[in-house]
């Protein structure tokens, strides 16, 4: 059996760039002597959050995603702004999308997908208090959805959401899985 190695990159020419964006068509050379391109997204990094309530209820932001093409209800976060870390990122975030402040607390990061360089943060969040609104921007509109954990857990199951991966860590964090 041939051992798995990595393969030499040959030439890296950015062909999109705009919001958190920045894609690169990427040539290789692979082990066995074969070219081949693919295209690596280069985002920034991004932060998410399984909050939840005093009543053990998961707080989440409801809204559309371009993606999907359709309403979801997602864990609160986002990108990363310039200059900032990950926890600043997602206390801004989260009062942003909910309307909560909570207690952070950073349990791991994860890879987007194969073919991006983006880490995302996972965080938990307990002892959340609303103290606002959920702010809408241009981009963003947001509504407050708070979900009992039986039926989070069922949502997670649906193929209806997003950051599933980040939920199933936090819950095997919290040891609610």
């Amino acid at each position: 059996m041939m051992a798995i190695l990595p393969w030499k990159e040959l030439k890296r020419e950015q062909v999109y760039k705009k919001y958190a964006w920045d894609i690169d068509r990427v040539d290789f050379l692979m082990p066995r002597g074969n070219k081949a391109d693919f295209y690596i997204n280069n985002a920034r990094p991004a932060a998410a959050v399984v909050a939840l309530t005093d009543n053990n209820e998961i707080i989440l932001a409801r809204q559309f995603r371009p993606g999907p093409g359709k309403v979801l209800n997602e864990l609160p976060g986002g990108y990363l702004d310039p200059g900032e870390n990950a926890l600043e990122s997602i206390g801004r975030e989260f009062r942003e999308e909910t309307g909560y402040e909570g207690e952070f607390v950073e349990i791991g990061t994860c890879l987007d997908d194969a073919y991006s360089t983006m880490e995302r943060h996972c965080f938990v969040a307990t002892n959340c208090k609303k103290v606002g609104e959920p702010q809408d921007t241009d981009t963003e509109q947001t509504e407050l959805v708070l979900m009992p954990l039986d039926e989070f857990r069922q949502q997670l199951r649906s193929g209806q959401m997003t950051d599933i991966e980040v939920a199933y860590l936090a819950l095997d964090y919290l040891g609610k899985l």
